[in-house]
């Protein structure tokens, strides 16, 4: 497990360039096949597939090319054992900043997010909470 804390940090590094350069190539090493992505955003239950995603993300301008700025923040990573971890992290596709609980299996050797349930605030209500740093906390 000494190892598992950087490369759980290279997986969010995949991620977040994933999808600040729109790059579904990118998002596809980090995200297992059969992940969905789950809200309770405005009281309805919504489960995505990553079909659905990497359409979204294929069909939007990216934050990189808009020249947003970068909000990527680890928030926590929580080891459950040497092959299972919870990783919170806060990303921003303007106008939204998304707070992310990104569960993870170690897989041949690859860490690979299978499943995301998510929130978003709206950037400008966020008070201050895109603003911090990145950083990395560890149970």
């Amino acid at each position: 497990m000494s190892t598992a804390y950087a490369e759980l940090t290279q997986a969010m590094q995949l991620y977040f360039d994933g999808f600040h350069n729109g790059d579904v190539a990118t998002l596809q090493k980090v995200f297992h096949p059969s992940c969905h992505l789950i809200t309770g955003v405005g009281g309805s239950l919504i489960d995505d597939a990553m079909d659905a995603v990497y359409a979204r993300v294929r069909g939007r301008t990216s934050p990189a090319k808009a020249g947003q700025p970068r909000h990527d923040q680890i928030v926590s990573i929580h080891l459950a054992g040497p092959e299972t971890a919870l990783v919170t992290c806060r990303i921003a596709i303007e106008p939204k900043l998304f707070t992310d609980y990104l569960n993870f299996v170690k897989l041949d050797g690859e860490w690979r997010i299978v499943s995301k349930v998510f929130g978003w605030v709206r950037l400008e209500d966020a008070a201050g909470a895109h603003a911090a740093p990145a950083a990395q906390a560890a149970e």
